[in-house]
């Protein structure tokens, strides 16, 4: 038996154990935790080589972020554009959207950035709501000032526009970052699974 598997790996070179079971039982009608048995001894011994399968990541992470699994995603970068389109086109005298903007804007610094910071440190619900919450607003009140801080000593200095814009490329990088930290997490738990 162990001659007729390495035949059939020479001959028909397999990419998957599942496609060497069916070509080997098309042969010899053997069950298949038999073969199965049989192709582990085989790699035990050294005589045939077992490779883990390379997923291609693209396909997969882009059908993750478009899946509903990841709309917290779209739900933050959607706050996040849409209070840095407030920031810039509602002036100081409209009174109800001016409202909008400040409660919109509130969120963005005291929140989002430190949301998404521990999002893509723990990207599992390793933490309750509490306790996100609660780090979320304390990394938001580290984040900013180091931002403002950092921006002090740029061109641009401390001003409306390069700190909304700063904030925005902040949120959407760490975001992004815990998206793709998701994904990986949830790859790896089906793969420890199968």
């Amino acid at each position: 038996m162990d001659r007729h598997i390495i035949g059939v790996v020479r001959k028909n070179n397999p990419k998957m154990v599942k496609e060497l079971v069916k070509l080997f039982q098309l042969k010899y009608p053997i069950p298949e935790k038999e073969i199965l048995e049989r192709i582990l001894h085989l790699q035990n011994q050294g005589k045939i080589v077992l490779r883990k399968h390379q997923v291609p990541v693209t396909p997969l992470l882009r059908s993750h972020i478009l899946s509903t699994k990841a709309n917290w995603y779209w739900k933050i970068i959607a706050v996040a554009a849409v209070t840095a389109a407030l920031v810039f086109t509602v002036p100081e005298n409209v009174y109800l959207a001016i409202y909008a903007r400040y409660i919109l804007g509130s969120i963005f610094v005291l929140w989002l950035p430190g949301y998404t910071f521990i999002k893509a440190l723990f990207p599992a619900k390793e933490l309750g709501n509490i306790e996100r919450i609660a780090l979320s607003i304390g990394m938001s009140l580290a984040l900013v000032p180091i931002t403002g801080l950092l921006l002090n000593y740029t061109q641009w200095g401390i001003r409306v526009t390069p700190v909304t814009l700063s904030l925005l490329a902040l949120t959407i990088t760490f975001a992004t970052a815990a998206v793709v930290r998701e994904f990986h997490l949830i790859r790896t738990h089906e793969n420890s699974i199968s």
